[in-house]
C-alpha cells in the first residue's frame, strides 16, 4: 500500500463557513483507516518559483490508497471541491532507509 500526499488549493477569496469544520471532519472520518495523517490547514504562506495564481495552499492529508486511482478516487469527496477549490494528487517515495545510510556516510549521528 503507498501513501499519496492530498494537497488542498483554495481558489482566490475563499473563506470558511460555520460548517466547514464539520464537513472536514465528516469526510476525513470516511476515509477510516486509509486516512495516514489528517494534516493541517495551512494559513500565511509565501511563495518562491512558479505559483499557482488563482489558488492558494490550504492544507493537506496523507492517504493510504493501494494504486493512483484509489487515490483520485478517495480525493473525490473532498469538500473544498464544490467550492472552487482543486486536490493535488502525488505517490510519495520513502528515502528514510536511504538518508539514514547517507548520514552514515558522513559520520553524521545525531
Amino acid at each position: 500500500m503507498s501513501t499519496y500526499l492530498f494537497t488542498f488549493r483554495a481558489p482566490a477569496g475563499y473563506a470558511p463557513s460555520a460548517g466547514t469544520f464539520d464537513a472536514w471532519a465528516t469526510w476525513q472520518s470516511r476515509l477510516g483507516a486509509r486516512l495516514k495523517d489528517r494534516g493541517n490547514p495551512a494559513f500565511a504562506a509565501a511563495t518562491l518559483g512558479a505559483n499557482l495564481a488563482d489558488t492558494t495552499l490550504g492544507g493537506y492529508s496523507l492517504i493510504r490508497a493501494g494504486h493512483l486511482d484509489g487515490a483520485v478516487s478517495l480525493a473525490r469527496g473532498c469538500p473544498l471541491l464544490p467550492r472552487g477549490g482543486t486536490v493535488e494528487i502525488w505517490e510519495l517515495a520513502n528515502h528514510d532507509d536511504r538518508f539514514d545510510a547517507w548520514l552514515d556516510t558522513i559520520g553524521d549521528r545525531s
